[in-house]
């Protein structure tokens, strides 16, 4: 009886496991305690394909800072999300522009992401309740659920985890009426230091089959130091070239 009660706790404690803590985990391996990226970003529609490239620096989960780098019609586009309010600045016009929370949800430069994406307003551990759905060996399923007081855009994520290195290998994302909207699809993953990251995203949308936006991740800097610079609205202009 005692072995068998030992092997329901066991069993208990793998399915038992915090799902909070596992979200809170990836997004650790996502972000650090800042991070640079460059990438390049690959759209692919029914009419027509072409390739961003662009660089990004973010602290924590309320400041970052994004520029295009290419093509030429489009380099120095920015763009800031400083603590929940997001800014572009377009050369072309010389004009900013504060992007209003309704916005957050339109496509970002004709991709299948949205504005919200791109500056990570939203926080999965903090406007969102979890919990595992299911756990198949290191792979957990997570429910995220808005919180009643979440001014969030998604009725629901389902995220798939590789709980052994922490890292998302598959997000779909549902509207308010349980509808399916895009899916994320996360692989190549590396290892960063003390961080897990998957270096190729693909992003489907559920409405056009024939989309896809391709992220690939091709310098990846942890924890150096940022500039504080880079979180301030003079930033839009300043690093615009």
């Amino acid at each position: 009886m005692r072995i068998l009660s030992l092997i329901l706790c066991c069993f208990a404690a793998l399915y038992g496991l915090d799902a909070a803590g596992i979200i809170a985990k990836v997004e650790e391996n996502l972000r650090g305690e800042q991070v640079y990226l460059r990438m390049s970003m690959r759209i692919v529609t029914q009419r027509h394909e072409r390739t961003l490239q662009l660089e990004s620096w973010s602290q924590g989960k309320k400041r970052s800072f994004v520029r295009i780098n290419h093509p030429p019609m489009e380099r120095g586009i920015t763009f800031l999300n400083l603590e929940g309010q997001m800014w572009q600045y377009v050369p072309r016009i010389e004009r900013t522009i504060k992007i209003p929370p309704s916005m957050m949800l339109q496509s970002w430069m004709g991709s299948d992401i949205s504005n919200d994406d791109i500056v990570r307003q939203s926080s999965l551990t903090e406007d969102y309740d979890a919990r595992i759905v299911e756990h198949n060996g290191s792979v957990a399923l997570i429910e995220l659920i808005p919180k009643p007081d979440a001014s969030v855009v998604w009725g629901k994520v389902l995220s798939r985890i590789d709980t052994e290195r922490f890292v998302a290998l598959e997000e779909r994302f549902y509207d308010e009426e349980g509808t399916l909207v895009r899916t994320f699809s996360f692989d190549a993953v590396k290892r960063f230091g003390r961080y897990h990251l998957p270096t190729r995203w693909e992003i489907r949308p559920q409405a056009y089959p024939h989309n896809r936006t391709t992220l690939l991740l091709e310098e990846v800097d942890y924890d150096t130091p940022i500039d504080e610079a880079y979180f301030t609205k003079s930033a839009l202009t300043r690093f615009a070239r």
